[in-house]
């Protein structure tokens, strides 16, 4: 690990951002956008929101700054349509038809700054018959066809935490969003509004499965397939400490030196028969079963039998690969994930921890140079 001290500018140096507070996908996103150089300021509201969390915790909120505004106030408005006059960015992620009722949508905003990228972060998205019901990462998951390929082909589907849907279907969908915008904005002088729902993100990362499916190459059922615990030599298997080892070994070579290593080479049945498939599996299992974890991983260290160790999260940032590319990064006594990706010219950083709300406000009102008494309101409180 590294202790990530040293500022780093990244890319989006000089990019302003605006964030709504909010859960889940759009604090990622913004963060993401701040580990990359970018200036975000979070309009946290007086009270916080659900779930009660210590902020000074939520790593989400690193790499910004925040001030306290009761958007239902007399003049929250004018204070935000301020900040978006000045900022490259506004992301918020209320339900359909909420920022417009408070003053702040698209519309408003866009008069104040044309160039600005309106990002909007949603389940459901800005239309349609669920687009204005409340939701979750499991739900958009659910019907968008994913959450069904998940878990054994015994039981029910297993939800992936909120990385696929939240973070990988709406969050990354949302800032690959804001930089196209953005792109655009630079060129043209025009901003416009990014739709970003998880649904919409969640069905396009399943586009090449898709593409199998309507070649008759992936059936439509749980472990059944190459890619989903349904072949045996892409799959998890226990060890004899109750830990387990993750086996990738797709292509024949990797596969050769993978039943070498385990050391059923004459005996296990051919792979490219799927009847063979539970023999192998049991092969597999048992041969697995017969010494620890760390055994295994020694076994098959430095080898492309492509087999590797299932680490817990206490655990990742300890592997040698991980810790020789700092992969984890220690800021304010707490290791978490460092920026990603990598840049050679404009490399990323932990500049700050995560944003306490209020704390922020004299600094951005003087930082983003807004109107004198805007400025006295947000350090006031007396907006």
């Amino acid at each position: 690990m590294t202790t990530a001290t040293e500022p780093g500018d990244g890319p989006l140096a000089g990019v302003r951002v605006v964030e709504l507070a909010g859960l889940g996908p759009g604090p990622f996103a913004a963060m993401l956008l701040g580990d990359l150089g970018a200036d975000v300021v979070r309009v946290d509201r007086p009270g916080g929101s659900w779930p009660a969390t210590d902020p000074a915790g939520d790593l989400t909120n690193r790499n910004k700054r925040s001030l306290l505004l009761d958007l239902k106030s007399p003049d929250a408005a004018g204070l935000v349509l301020e900040l978006a006059a000045r900022a490259d960015v506004f992301i918020e992620g209320f339900r359909p038809g909420v920022a417009e009722r408070l003053g702040v949508g698209p519309g408003p905003c866009h008069e104040r700054n044309p160039r600005l990228v309106y990002a909007r972060m949603t389940g459901w998205g800005q239309d349609g018959p669920l687009a204005d019901r409340a939701g979750h990462d499991i739900g958009y998951l659910a019907i968008s066809g994913v959450l069904g390929m998940t878990g054994p082909a015994e039981g029910p589907p297993v939800a992936p935490a909120n990385l696929l849907g939240d973070y990988a279907g709406g969050s990354l969908y949302l800032v690959v969003g804001v930089l196209a915008a953005l792109h655009h904005a630079r060129a043209t002088g025009r901003g416009q509004v990014v739709d970003a729902a998880i649904v919409d993100g969640a069905a396009h990362l399943g586009t090449m499965i898709h593409g199998l499916l309507a070649a008759g190459a992936w059936r439509d059922r749980r472990a059944a397939n190459l890619l989903d615990g349904g072949c045996p030599y892409y799959a998890v298997y226990g060890t004899a400490d109750g830990d387990h080892m993750a086996v990738g070994a797709l292509e024949p070579r990797f596969y050769a030196e993978f039943v070498r290593l385990l050391g059923v080479e004459d005996t296990a049945p051919d792979r490219d028969d799927p009847a063979n498939w539970p023999a192998l599996r049991e092969i597999f299992a048992r041969r697995f079963a017969g010494r620890t974890r760390a055994e295994w991983t020694e076994v098959f260290a430095g080898s492309d039998a492509c087999v590797a160790p299932v680490l817990s999260l206490r655990e990742a940032p300890r592997h040698p690969h991980l810790a020789a590319r700092r992969t984890f990064a220690e800021h304010g006594g707490v290791t978490q994930p460092a920026p990603a990706p990598r840049f050679s010219a404009t490399p990323a950083a932990i500049r700050r921890g995560p944003a306490i709300p209020g704390a922020d406000a004299a600094a951005i009102a003087r930082d983003w140079d807004l109107p004198a008494d805007h400025a006295r309101r947000l350090v006031t409180g007396d907006s």
